[in-house]
C-alpha cells in the first residue's frame, strides 16, 4: 500500500457520514476505497449486503403476512428504520435459536440480572440490565453481522447492534468502548466491546435487548438468565410477544392472583416454573378450526402454549388437525 495512502487512512476518521459526496476513488491491494468530501472513507462494495441474513423467515415476513414487514441495513441508525408493527401478525413463524439457521448461544456477560423487560418509572424498559464492572468484556449473544457501532443520542450511550442470522437482533447499550465496527462479520462469543456506563445509566451495567424486525421483545421469551442457557432451540414468534411489557410464555396464573417466573429480590433473579393445576370437572376444551395456531388459541383463551403443550401433552412443534379437540383449561 503507498505511503501516502496508509499515512491518510491513519489520519482520517473512519465512519461514513451519511449524504456526503464521493470525490476521489483509490484502487489499492485490499480493493478500490471511496474518498468522501468530509474526509471519511470506505471500501467500495459491488454486491452490497441487503440486510436479510434469514431467506426463509424474510420471505415469509414480506409474503406470508397480511402486512409487509421491512427490514433494512443501516449503519447510522440503532433501527433499522423500517417502522414495522409486529402486533399486526397474522401467522405466526418457527425461528431457530441454536444450530440449524443459528449459532450456538453464548451469554453476553456473567453478571446477574438487575432489571427485566417491563414498565419502569412510567415508561417500558425494552430490554434487560446485566450487571459489571465497567472496562468488562461483553460478548456476542450469537454469530453474525455488526449493523450499528457508536454514540446513540437517545440514551443507549456507546451501542452495538448485532444482526444474526436466526433474524434477531441484540442491541449493547451503555458501553465503554467499541471493539467492533460497522459491517464486520463476529462469531458468538466473540468480544465485542468493554462495559460501562454511558448514555443514560446510573452505574455501570450492560443494557441487554432483542428485536425481531425492529421490535423490541422480552428477551426471557428465549432466555433463562440464572442459567446463562436457551429454554429451547427454537421459539414461535407470533403478534403476542410484542406487546410493551409482555410476560414470557412461562408467566402463570394461581386462581385471581398473578405471578411472574421472576422476582427481583437485591437484584437477583429468582426462578419459578410450576404446572398449571386444574381440577377435572373445571377442565376446558376447545375445537380447532381452520387458520388456528397455538399462540391464537392461548390467547383466545388467556392461557399460554407452554401450558397448551403441558395440558395436551404436545410438543410446540405439533401439527395442529382441524376438528380435533384441545383442552385449554
Amino acid at each position: 500500500m503507498p505511503a501516502k495512502l496508509l499515512l491518510f487512512l491513519v489520519f482520517v476518521n473512519v465512519a461514513l457520514v451519511k449524504g456526503q459526496t464521493c470525490i476521489d476513488t483509490i484502487e489499492t491491494s485490499i480493493g478500490k476505497i471511496l474518498v468522501f468530501s468530509n474526509q471519511t472513507w470506505r471500501l467500495y462494495d459491488e454486491n452490497k449486503f441487503d440486510g436479510v441474513m434469514n431467506k426463509r423467515v424474510h420471505q415469509f415476513m414480506t409474503e406470508k403476512q397480511q402486512f409487509k414487514f421491512n427490514l433494512n441495513w443501516n449503519n447510522n441508525s440503532y433501527l433499522s428504520g423500517a417502522r414495522n408493527d409486529l402486533g399486526q401478525m397474522k401467522d405466526s413463524v418457527w425461528v431457530h435459536l441454536n444450530g440449524g439457521e443459528s449459532s450456538e448461544y453464548f451469554p453476553p456477560v456473567s453478571g446477574i440480572v438487575t432489571s427485566t423487560y417491563k414498565f419502569r418509572n412510567g415508561r417500558q424498559h425494552t430490554g434487560m440490565d446485566l450487571d459489571l464492572e465497567t472496562g468488562d468484556t461483553v460478548y456476542a449473544a450469537w454469530s453474525g453481522k455488526v449493523r450499528y457501532a457508536k454514540y446513540n443520542e437517545g440514551g443507549y450511550g456507546n451501542l452495538v447492534v448485532l444482526r444474526h442470522p436466526n433474524s434477531f437482533e441484540t442491541y449493547y447499550g451503555h458501553l465503554s468502548k467499541f471493539l467492533v465496527y460497522p459491517n464486520q462479520e463476529v462469531v458468538a462469543g466473540e468480544p465485542i466491546a468493554l462495559g460501562g456506563n454511558t448514555g443514560h445509566s446510573f452505574g455501570s451495567h450492560l443494557h441487554f435487548e432483542v428485536r425481531f424486525y425492529d421490535a423490541t421483545m422480552n428477551p426471557e421469551e428465549i432466555i433463562n438468565f440464572q442459567t446463562k442457557k436457551l429454554k429451547n432451540d427454537s421459539v414461535l414468534v407470533h403478534s403476542g410477544l410484542f406487546r410493551a411489557g409482555a410476560k414470557p410464555s412461562d408467566h402463570y396464573y394461581s386462581g385471581n392472583k398473578e405471578v411472574d417466573n421472576s422476582t427481583e429480590d437485591k437484584g437477583e433473579v429468582i426462578k419459578i416454573n410450576p404446572k398449571p393445576v386444574v381440577r377435572a370437572s373445571q377442565a376446558k376444551y376447545y375445537q380447532v378450526r381452520s387458520g388456528d395456531t397455538l399462540s391464537s388459541i392461548a390467547r383466545k383463551h388467556g392461557t399460554t402454549i407452554s401450558q397448551l403443550c403441558q395440558l395436551n401433552k404436545i410438543k410446540t412443534s405439533t401439527t395442529l388437525q382441524i376438528g380435533k379437540s384441545l383442552r385449554v383449561k
